[in-house]
């Protein structure tokens, strides 16, 4: 059975990697001229189950207002004449309760410990490496307040059974000796033992090519203009290059899905929230993090992959621009040099930005859709990677008609209506 896979991000490429595995006819088509040069490109380099959480939360509505106002806040919104983005916003706030947070973030965390272990499966398998390690994320608190409200996030750590560890000052340094200098800077942290971190896209570059050994087509520069279904199912995907047909169809287009869905009639709530990073050359090994830090306050990752240090952070929403304005840039060079002063050199940082496909509620978008031959693996937001290996496993089940090995009913789309 041929399967054509829209998307060569790391979802993509996963998704075509285990199909191909399961015995499918598999070609990946992607604008770019190769594997993860999109959201995948550089991002935080987290593969956190433990962190996986709803950005609609409780106290978002209340803190909102304030990291607008403030310039190194997390939140940045640029108003558009775009009814999809306030949509999008308003279906967001609307999540932001306690009891759909414990819903959303209990769906999330359940996607994302079986994908960890699917990762992991993949790893001893094919003996994929990515300067990969396996030392935990911490999320630091700079303020007791942050540290007091952790409760609700404990208790769905211990009803899923993820390994934690509620740490004082000297915890955390225990864990980031590079911390130590920098002692009075933070109160606590909530240490995630099983986290990993690793370089997203050399681990989707490895990945694609071990794809291709199973006999998997990637094709690239090729832009999709259109998807056409007749009788309930996809018929043909209309590109630059021309016309592809298969018996399936999997849309892993990330930001970009929802824009050829809609002309089919299939309106999913993804909307692109712009994130940035710098990627730093590390001077001082010693006084860098081992792992991954979680500056709690400014919503900030600080990721150690082999020689770099890569720095990501701020959800931006407006729309699918990805300029680079400067002023983003001092948000992420201020956590770095205020947790890790002296471990990165600053000056030979590059700064990226990207589009991360996020739903309202959190948990990706994945199952079948109203045509019979068209699935979806999208909406992954901050966690793509996180999911990844899971998602297309779940994916993969669902397209040969199995059930997948964790209950994965609530990450359909089915959810919205």
């Amino acid at each position: 059975m041929k399967v054509l896979v829209m998307g060569a991000g790391v979802i993509g490429v996963t998704t075509a990697y285990y199909l191909a595995k399961a015995g499918f006819d598999v070609t990946v088509i992607d604008r770019q001229p190769g594997p993860g040069l999109e959201t995948s490109f550089a991002n935080a380099g987290e593969v956190s189950p433990g962190y996986s959480s709803p950005w609609a939360g409780p106290s978002v509505p209340r803190k909102a207002v304030q990291w607008m106002l403030d310039r190194h806040g997390p939140l940045v919104v640029r108003p558009q004449a775009d009814p999809a983005m306030w949509r999008w916003v308003f279906q967001m706030l609307r999540n932001c309760t306690a009891s759909r947070y414990a819903l959303n973030k209990s769906r999330m965390v359940g996607i994302a410990e079986y994908s960890r272990d699917c990762l992991r499966a993949l790893r001893a398998d094919i003996g994929i490496s990515y300067d990969d390690r396996s030392q935990g994320t911490l999320q630091l608190f700079r303020k007791q307040s942050q540290l007091d409200a952790i409760g609700g996030d404990v208790e769905i750590l211990r009803q899923y059974n993820v390994p934690f560890e509620v740490l004082d000052r000297a915890g955390c340094i225990r864990a980031e000796p590079g911390l130590a200098v920098v002692r009075e800077s933070f109160v606590g942290g909530l240490r995630l033992v099983d986290d990993e971190t690793g370089d997203c896209h050399l681990f989707t570059q490895r990945l694609e090519a071990a794809a291709a050994e199973l006999g998997v087509q990637f094709i690239y520069g090729t832009t999709i203009r259109a998807i056409e279904a007749q009788g309930g199912a996809v018929v043909e995907v209309r590109t630059c290059k021309g016309t592809f047909t298969a018996d399936r169809y999997v849309m892993a287009l990330g930001s970009f899905s929802p824009l050829l869905l809609k002309p089919l009639g299939i309106d999913i709530p993804v909307y692109p929230v712009k994130g940035y990073s710098i990627t730093v050359p590390i001077v001082d090994a010693a006084a860098s993090p081992q792992s991954t830090v979680m500056d709690e306050s400014y919503k900030v990752a600080i990721t150690r992959l082999g020689d770099r240090i890569r720095v990501g952070g701020t959800a931006e929403i407006g729309g699918y621009q990805t300029r680079l304005p400067r002023h983003r840039r001092a948000t992420l060079d201020r956590s770095l040099t205020d947790l890790f002063p002296g471990a990165g050199d600053l000056s030979q940082a590059t700064f990226w930005s990207g589009l991360r496909p996020m739903t309202p509620d959190g948990p990706p978008i994945i199952g079948p859709t109203r045509l019979s031959n068209l699935h979806l693996n999208t909406g992954h937001g901050t966690l793509g990677w996180t999911m990844a290996c899971g998602a297309a496993r779940v994916a993969v089940d669902q397209i040969r008609g199995r059930a997948p090995e964790i209950d994965a009913a609530a990450l359909s789309m089915a959810r919205y209506n």
